[in-house]
């Protein structure tokens, strides 16, 4: 079995950190676009132009399903890209894990980029799940580019400012952008007593359920390969600075302790928690 994860970069490991935990025998391609980074300053066409040409790259190397673990591709180019290779293999989403955030009926924040915090998605996100009041915007500048650097002062700044954006009394926050569980501790260490929510262990989960498989984390490793803008090569060094990055590299299993900690049980959420019409919706 061999799975592509397709984002412009480090944003994936967290998914791709599951997915080699659960299934250690999947080989996975991790498809990156160094070349084109950051996708979220680009324009939509763009952006679904770049993921589907990684996605046809994907394929034609024997790609069974197809994750797209990044917000901005997933509400860009997942409806032209299942378009394009469903049914003949899935294509799996990301959505921020809003929903179980709401379900505890406690007012929580939502970590996100400039962009996506002011985005009609992620507003439509909120009112879908969410009452009226409980949800909180917290715009993180700079925070996901930190991420993507592992640059640790960056990081640290971007963190205590989040956290100063935070209203008092949130019990929960969303991780809104796939690179932030790579920072949950750092995180967890600014917000004491607030729950984190992220939804990579349940995008994992999903494809694994929509290729019929269960987890076997017992099985032997496949192999990984790395794709940067179309050619083949190593993960980019600011990858090992991450636990997750660092055992993705090393080819063998991922245990559990090397996901990112306050994260590490995964929510209860999946792309079958939304409507047909909604753009990012599972099967």
């Amino acid at each position: 079995m061999r799975i592509a994860l397709i984002d412009s970069g480090l944003g994936m490991l967290p998914t791709a950190g599951w997915l080699r935990h659960l299934r250690p025998d999947a080989h996975l391609d991790l498809v990156m676009d160094p070349a084109g980074m950051p996708w979220g300053s680009r324009p939509g066409p763009w952006i679904v132009e770049r993921v589907l040409t990684a996605a046809r790259a994907a394929v034609a190397r024997g790609a069974d399903a197809v994750v797209v673990p990044c917000n901005t591709a997933s509400v860009n180019a997942l409806v032209p890209l299942r378009a394009e290779l469903e049914p003949g293999r899935p294509v799996v989403g990301t959505v921020p894990a809003i929903k179980p955030a709401a379900v505890a009926g406690e007012p929580f924040g939502v970590w996100a980029t400039e962009a996506t915090s002011a985005s009609a998605y992620q507003a439509d996100l909120v009112a879908l799940f969410a009452a009226p009041g409980q949800a909180t915007a917290v715009p993180c500048p700079g925070l996901a580019r930190a991420v993507e650097c592992a640059d640790p002062d960056a990081i640290a700044d971007a963190v205590a400012a989040g956290a100063a954006r935070t209203p008092a009394g949130v019990t929960g926050v969303v991780l809104g952008c796939t690179h932030y569980p790579l920072v949950s501790d750092e995180i967890a260490a600014a917000l004491p007593g607030v729950r984190l929510f992220d939804s990579a262990g349940a995008v994992a989960g999903q494809t694994l359920r929509r290729l019929g498989l269960d987890p076997h984390p017992d099985a032997a490793p496949a192999g990984v390969t790395v794709l940067l803008s179309g050619e083949e090569g190593l993960l980019p060094r600011t990858a090992l600075a991450y636990p997750v990055g660092a055992a993705l590299a090393a080819g063998g299993p991922v245990g559990a302790d090397l996901l990112p900690p306050a994260v590490r049980e995964p929510v209860a959420v999946s792309n079958e928690s939304f409507p047909g019409a909604h753009p990012i919706s599972g099967r």
